[in-house]
């Protein structure tokens, strides 16, 4: 049985999808407003400060701090290389000769002739922001970044690890419910984005990295499996930085879920497509789900994003407790009055026809809208 879910997911065949591109410091913005970009264009650079490291120059040549001048052999700003000889000093009519070699690629920044202190900086890390999806630029954000936006299927799901990742979607699963297990992957999974209708064993997930696929998208995952996978517990943290190669989207939740038929089926139109994926989840304030989003502009392939949307009769539902709990159904009335529950509450209800065709009558609140 599935144990977790999130309100008010996304899956629709068509929306404007917007991404904010910022590097984590200023930097240098390299596309323009109208600019159409692909997925892997860097959109922004920047360089990180490299590390410091700190060392005596007074005390290893045994000399004051006042006579490092004549004992430097590179001036401060240079760059030095590792093992290379940054100060000397003869002693006893040079019969005797210490020095201090650079422990690091980088440059000599300073030498203060109070302390004896030495600061060497590593070379500097450089910070490339991507524009993650093929879209256009609708926003620059001066030496900070660019807003993308693009015309997408896009899919929001329950639970992710890993980061962004762009891949054609491959489907490995004939029908929602379906699990994706380690026989279902093999080489020519290396660099796709594979579909399963269920649930991903913890096999079939360390299969995936093994091949080198880009990412998986299933329907549910095993709670206890994060752990064995990642060696800890995510918690309520945030996900999305884990060291795996290839990025997890669960769409329904923890367990062996079947996946939404919509959520299937549209994964299925767009089997072949090139997506962008991403695994970063954190379920505190400020919510943030991941996500499978696929750019298009192909009307044909969008003819479920003209379905009804919002709490109306004909919307897709999933009930988000008990009895019900997990289950998918479309909202087949919405009556007026109030009605009165086991608890004596007074509350509005709906009527949904469940995928079992089963009707059933429940609180509003009872249940998410399934967008489109």
């Amino acid at each position: 049985m599935g144990d977790a879910y999130t309100p008010g997911l996304t899956v629709t065949a068509r929306t404007a999808v917007r991404k904010l591109r910022r590097l984590p410091l200023s930097g240098t913005v390299l596309a323009d407003v109208d600019q159409l970009v692909r997925a892997d264009d860097v959109v922004a650079r920047t360089e990180l400060p490299g590390k410091v490291s700190l060392i005596n120059f007074a005390n290893i040549l045994g000399v004051m701090p006042d006579e490092l001048e004549g004992a430097l052999e590179v001036k401060e700003g240079e760059r030095i290389a590792r093992k290379q000889v940054l100060a000397e000093h003869r002693s006893f009519f040079g019969l005797s000769r210490s020095q201090v070699e650079s422990p690091i690629d980088g440059t000599l920044e300073s030498v203060s002739r109070i302390t004896g202190q030495a600061v060497l900086r590593e070379a500097p890390q450089p910070v490339e922001v991507r524009a993650y999806i093929d879209g256009t630029v609708v926003e620059v954000i001066p030496h900070e970044g660019v807003v993308v936006e693009a015309q997408a299927a896009l899919i929001q799901g329950i639970f992710g690890l890993a980061g962004e990742q762009q891949a054609p979607l491959m489907m490995l699963s004939d029908r929602p419910g379906q699990r994706l297990d380690a026989g279902d992957i093999d080489g020519t999974c290396a660099g796709k984005v594979v579909v399963g209708g269920g649930l991903l064993t913890l096999a079939g997930m360390r299969k995936a990295l093994e091949v080198g696929a880009a990412g998986v998208v299933c329907g549910g995952f095993a709670y206890q499996d994060v752990r064995e996978l990642l060696g800890f517990d995510v918690g309520v943290a945030i996900t999305g930085t884990e060291a795996l190669a290839t990025t997890l989207v669960v769409t329904e939740g923890f367990g062996d879920i079947a996946m939404a038929t919509a959520t299937f089926e549209l994964l299925r139109r767009l089997d072949g497509r090139v997506a962008s994926i991403n695994g970063a989840t954190q379920i505190r304030a400020g919510v943030i789900r991941p996500e499978v989003v696929i750019p298009t502009e192909d009307r044909a392939a969008d003819a479920a994003a003209d379905g009804p949307s919002g709490l109306e009769v004909g919307a897709p539902v999933r009930c988000i407790r008990a009895p019900y709990f997990g289950r998918i159904g479309v909202v087949t009335a919405l009556p007026v009055e109030l009605r009165e529950m086991p608890s004596e509450t007074m509350v509005r209800v709906l009527e949904v026809e469940l995928d079992s065709a089963e009707r059933a009558i429940l609180p509003r609140a009872n249940v998410e809208v399934i967008e489109r």
